[in-house]
């Protein structure tokens, strides 16, 4: 191992450290501010209601702990002990070449999936059950899984066979051809995802509330937004919990309101969710997190140009020469780094939730959002008192007493 490997074996070390000392940050900031509902929703929140809540935060941040413990070690593990065996025992069936270099990043992805499985059915099962969360059962928690998995590989192994080909067809400047790939993948996600993928898990329907429906369109028009419809989406199949979105772009975009959102919202806090999510619309969100997204994947595809040579990730570690190898060792090693810039990355888009609220306010006024938000909060069980600083790592919204406090003071 070189000085490069046992930096990237440290730093992930590092990462996972400062992991669990966030979350213990978190862990006391709620058990400190457990026994008392903050001032400005005491009239919103009962004392119990707000107890379930911290216990409910506290019993999923120790969980947490346990997994970012369990993901720090395993990517050691992989990076120390367990990519040879699987370069090894790939190369054993599938000679060099294109589909052994896919072949190694494939079962990386089946082996780390199948090692987080047990996360996930606990978290499903366990957790959220315990709180009342979970509607889902065991047969379609796997069928779920299995479903997330052949959709992986149907569309991973064309684009994998793609990057190789690049990279040995151009070795010097293939990242930039990967680079352009990658954008347009992306972009045709959105197109793609609403009508293509989005129903292989879920059933969606038009609306059938008409006066809702004719509600919402008179806000849509107001707003100057053309969209396919306004859909239901049957989130109660698998979670008590509500939400709304808007997905797609150009005329092919698509509101969805969750089923158990619209059971219970009152019509005036529907339209307050609607117009934030216009307010993504409106100050073209979209586009600037995709501009965001494209300049992170330069530069992660810019390093993997390194990464991925003869002199990169594999000599480091003391691996054969193999891209996939590679590969899986950069996506490894991106993880402290992505953590370390996770405050940076979430500033805009916390930013954008202000803008969006603000939007909201201006079309149908503060307390019908003002609550929205708090029946959010408090049917979702989310804490009114999250510590600052785990905030700022993990919260890709500000937390809701900051919004509230933020419609109240906005001009």
């Amino acid at each position: 191992m070189t000085s490069l490997a046992a930096i990237i074996c440290v730093a992930i070390v590092l990462s996972t450290a400062l992991g669990v000392y966030l979350r213990l940050r978190q862990l006391d900031w709620v058990a400190q501010n457990s026994q008392a509902v903050p001032a400005d929703f005491a009239n919103h929140v009962t004392l119990e209601e707000h107890r379930r809540a911290a216990e409910y935060n506290l019993l999923k941040t120790r969980f947490s702990i346990v997994s970012a413990i369990f993901d720090g070690a395993v990517s050691l593990l992989w990076l120390v002990f367990w990519l040879t065996p699987l370069y090894l025992a790939i190369g054993a069936v599938i000679e060099p070449g294109l589909t052994r270099s896919v072949a190694i990043v494939l079962a990386f992805g089946l082996a780390s999936s199948l090692l987080q499985l047990p996360f996930d059915f606990a978290e499903t099962f366990w957790l959220e059950a315990r709180f009342g969360f979970n509607r889902q059962t065991v047969p379609g928690f796997f069928v779920d899984q299995l479903k997330a998995g052949m959709l992986e590989f149907v569309v991973m192994t064309p684009l994998l066979y793609g990057m190789f080909a690049v990279l040995h067809a151009w070795p010097e400047s293939w990242w930039l051809f990967a680079f352009a790939g990658f954008i347009l993948f992306m972009v045709a996600m959105i197109a793609i995802y609403p009508t293509f993928i989005a129903p292989l898990f879920n059933e969606f329907s038009p609306l059938p509330d008409e006066a809702m429906r004719e509600r919402l369109e008179r806000l849509l028009r107001k707003c100057g937004f053309e969209s396919r419809g306004l859909f239901v989406m049957d989130a109660s199949r698998r979670s008590s919990r509500g939400n709304a979105y808007f997905t797609g772009f150009g005329k092919a975009k698509r509101i969805v309101f969750y089923d158990t959102l619209l059971t219970r919202h009152t019509p005036e806090e529907i339209e307050s969710i609607l117009a934030h999510e216009l307010g993504h619309f409106k100050f073209g969100h979209v586009r600037q997190m995709l501009a965001l997204t494209a300049a992170v994947a330069f530069a992660g595809f810019a390093a993997l140009s390194w990464a991925l040579g003869p002199n990169g990730l594999t000599l480091a570690f003391g691996l054969p020469y193999e891209p996939g190898l590679a590969l899986i060792a950069a996506y490894l090693a991106k993880d402290p780094v992505m953590h370390i810039l996770s405050p940076l990355l979430s500033w805009r888009s916390r930013r954008a939730e202000f803008e969006a609220d603000d939007f909201a306010k201006s079309m149908v006024g503060e307390e019908p959002m003002i609550s929205a938000l708090t029946r959010l909060t408090r049917d979702n069980l989310a804490t009114l008192t999250p510590d600052r600083i785990y905030a700022l790592f993990y919260y890709s919204h500000p937390p809701v007493p900051v919004r509230i406090a933020h419609l109240r003071g906005a001009s």
